[in-house]
């Protein structure tokens, strides 16, 4: 017994693969097109380079595992499924097909749309990975300028941008929330102004294309949160009020953790999404049909 085994050639495995599909040497030789005897042999070269028996010819007419040919059988099909994508992922780059695209979201993007994006995607392209990447406001188009994503989902925030197309792909209604005991929520209208001296959590942009710029910002006093996650919790936890997109917080408006505040100068509000890319780097086969996809959830949605 050898205890420094040898590199198997890839041919090597896939005789061993066919044999363990079809069930004899014989039924191999003859799915590969070549003599019983040249299957053996490379059989029996495989289990020489390993310095382990794979089959057990002696108790029985066919070829059964051993527990070591078990063992190397998951290895050999993770090889042959490697050298499956390999080939794969080299056919689409012939055809023009990306190996990779970089995505930028909005994460006022509604979840149901992302869910709904991604798996198609991964449907579509099983080969191409897909780096996700999730932003606030400029950050979004930022990411996109700079190179950091092929293509972009993002707010309404590309007016005089120069650089950029823009897809418009739908839009969510923001909505002004908070928890049931705020002293906001309390009432059944609100005067004008009324939220002016309440802390108002607001979405911060990290991004300089838009850094000085408020949107929907009622209140003298705001609290900075750079994760709408974070600001969702807050709200519900009472600190503060703020806005937050309509389908975000149904359950919670539904239960009673959050109720839709009655604030005369802003019931809700319009925000739209615009797929975005470089004018200088369009995208590829598979962000375009990304873009497409997105495309389409808007059209279902109107």
């Amino acid at each position: 017994m050898i205890s420094d085994p040898g590199t198997p050639t890839l041919d090597q495995l896939r005789v061993f693969l066919t044999v363990v599909e079809v069930g004899s040497f014989a039924a191999a030789a003859r799915k590969l097109h070549r003599a019983t005897s040249v299957v053996s042999y490379s059989i029996a070269n495989l289990e020489l380079q390993l310095g382990v028996s794979l089959f057990d010819r002696q108790t029985t007419r066919k070829p059964q595992l051993t527990e070591a040919g078990r063992t190397v059988l998951a290895e050999a099909r993770t090889i042959a499924s490697g050298i499956h994508g390999l080939r794969a992922k080299v056919k689409g780059l012939l055809q023009g097909l990306e190996a990779e695209v970089h995505v930028v979201l909005d994460v006022m993007l509604p979840a149901e749309r992302v869910v709904d994006a991604l798996k198609s995607f991964r449907e579509a392209f099983p080969t191409v990975a897909l780096h996700l990447h999730m932003e606030a406001l400029g950050a979004v188009t930022q990411l996109v300028i700079n190179r950091g994503a092929i293509i972009g989902v993002s707010g309404p925030m590309n007016e005089g941008i120069d650089g950029i197309e823009r897809i418009a792909v739908g839009s969510v209604e923001l909505i002004p929330v908070a928890a049931p005991n705020h002293p906001l929520a309390s009432h059944d209208a609100n005067t004008p102004g009324a939220g002016r001296e309440m802390t108002q959590l607001v979405l911060s942009d990290r991004s300089q294309l838009t850094k000085d710029k408020d949107f929907a910002v009622l209140s003298n006093r705001t609290w900075r949160l750079a994760d709408l996650g974070a600001k969702h919790m807050l709200l519900r936890e009472g600190i503060g009020w703020g806005n937050m997109p309509a389908a975000m917080v149904k359950e919670d408006l539904d239960s009673g953790r959050l109720v839709h505040l009655k604030m005369p100068e802003y019931q809700s509000g319009i925000y739209s999404f615009e797929a975005i890319y470089r004018t200088d780097l369009p995208p590829g086969p598979a962000a375009q049909w990304l873009i497409e996809r997105f495309l389409q959830q808007s059209a279902v949605m109107s």
